[in-house]
């Protein structure tokens, strides 16, 4: 799980179940997604990584209220004081007031499939199974570039969820693109699958 220098203080993580990107400003951080609940000390290992503490984290930002997403995100306010920004079309999903997620039934329902049964074990084990949500997200300012480490210029992209949002990162020519663009998936067989691989991807313009 090294962390991988996609451009100047851009930094994708990528783990087997779901990936993150860091943003960096000398010794600040944005963390944009979280994993699952089960990989918050992979987060934070993630940021000693590349030379910061888990302290200078002062923003996490969220591409949508999945909990393969937001899986650290309150232990990151918690603990860190960070807030949680997420798409003011996204903030009722991140409280749980609603909740847009396939069922356990569209789950089992494929269970037959191959890579399916292995991935939903894991995802079990990870804690993706929690009813986990974001007590007190805070709506991100929209339009126009944030002002945490980055600065990240957030889009709404609705479909996976209503207020799904990737990031640009204009300077770098980097989109970071969540789940409104996925490359590959455990599920997936191994020749299908392309190296970003995960859920979360960051895209370089070349």
């Amino acid at each position: 799980m090294k962390p991988v220098e996609i451009a100047d203080g851009v930094f994708f993580v990528h783990s087997e179940m779901v990936n993150w990107v860091l943003l960096t400003n000398g010794d600040a951080v944005t963390v944009i997604d979280t994993g699952y609940p089960g990989q918050r000390g992979d987060v934070e290992d993630s940021i000693r990584a590349i030379g910061r503490d888990p302290q200078g984290i002062e923003a996490a930002l969220i591409t949508h209220a999945h909990v393969d997403h937001i899986g650290s995100a309150q232990y990151l306010a918690d603990t860190y004081g960070a807030p949680v920004l997420v798409h003011p079309d996204e903030v009722a999903h991140a409280r749980r007031e609603c909740h847009e997620v396939a069922t356990p039934g569209d789950v089992l329902s494929n269970i037959w499939r191959p890579g399916v049964l292995p991935w939903a074990i894991k995802l079990v084990r990870l804690g993706g199974t929690a009813k986990y949500g974001i007590d007190s997200p805070t709506p991100m300012p929209v339009p126009g570039a944030l002002t945490c480490p980055g600065a990240p210029v957030p889009v709404l992209a609705p479909g996976h969820t209503s207020g799904h949002t990737i990031y640009h990162l204009p300077d770098c020519g980097v989109v970071i693109s969540g789940d409104a663009l996925i490359t590959g998936h455990p599920t997936v067989g191994g020749h299908e699958k392309l190296p970003t691989g995960g859920h979360e991807n960051a895209h370089r313009r070349t």
